[in-house]
């Protein structure tokens, strides 16, 4: 029986692992939050490490709060950048691998192509910054790693555009949704089923790799989806990002080529709005 450590399991996608496991009685899952084990803590994590052998580490701690980072980097550097390298320095130690989530924040977004694994990186954000050196800090440690990254992930879990855009709808009757950022929203089920068939498949074909839903969205289509979908009524006005200023500064074009995974892992991608759907009945 494969075991399997999984890190922020209060998270999105960490919530989506714990349901899938239910399903899954081959694999022996352990779920920490950050009360529970704190990955900024090297002392404790090689103390937690050497008490349990794990096969699998899948790592959902993250620093995520996009424009607080921007005034907060000392603690997004230290969750997604010092924590990400004491797990990969914890992995070593035991042998374990390790399925790292990253970001297409990574990008700049001034790509008119969907962005590959081979691309070169260029964050705009403290949030992209630290997750790409989170990255390379992984790479530096390890040869046996998965670091997956994905894009406008959403769920029936926590905080997310979905959520938001249903409570809106109970609220208000109009709204503006920015148009000019073009991404593909990524249900995090369909990324923890990607986590669990690479633990499953038990693949040597570790290294960086893309994964969101298929297709591409702007987040006004991606609103007028879930209003379309729930038979909502909502004005929606399709705003620029300039009528809409945030701290951190978003990749307008953020659309990854996820060929690399599909051929390396033989995985199935959905179409996004499919995805949606699912997810809202779910909700």
């Amino acid at each position: 029986m494969a075991t399997i450590l999984v890190t922020g399991a209060n998270g999105q996608l960490g919530q989506c692992l714990r349901a899938i496991s239910l399903t899954e009685p081959t694999i022996k899952f352990t779920f920490v939050n950050s009360k529970e084990l704190d990955i900024t803590k090297k002392e404790d994590l090689t103390s937690f490490f050497n008490k349990t052998d794990f096969d699998f580490c899948v790592n959902c701690a993250a620093y995520t709060a996009v424009d607080k980072a921007e005034s907060d980097e000392d603690m997004a550097k230290e969750v997604n950048v010092l924590g990400a390298q004491y797990l990969a320095e914890a992995c070593l130690g035991t042998n374990t691998k390790l399925i790292h989530i990253s970001t297409d924040f990574v990008f700049d977004g001034a790509s008119n192509i969907p962005y590959t694994e081979a691309h070169e990186t260029n964050p705009l954000s403290v949030y992209g910054k630290t997750k790409l050196e989170g990255e390379i800090a992984i790479t530096s440690v390890l040869t046996e790693y998965f670091i997956l990254r994905t894009s406008w992930l959403y769920s029936e879990f926590g905080n997310n555009f979905m959520k938001t855009m249903l409570r809106l709808s109970t609220e208000r009757s109009e709204l503006g949704i920015i148009s000019d950022q073009i991404g593909s929203p990524t249900y995090a089920k369909d990324l923890a089923k990607v986590v669990v068939h690479i633990i499953k498949s038990n693949s040597n074909q570790f290294g960086l790799y893309h994964y969101s839903n298929e297709g591409v969205a702007s987040w006004y289509d991606f609103a007028k989806a879930i209003f379309d979908i729930t038979n909502t009524k909502m004005v929606t006005n399709a705003i620029p990002t300039l009528a809409y200023p945030t701290p951190a500064i978003r990749p307008p074009f953020s659309v990854m080529d996820k060929t690399k995974l599909k051929k390396n892992l033989e995985i199935e991608i959905p179409y996004w709005r499919d995805s949606l759907k699912e997810a809202i009945s779910n909700n």
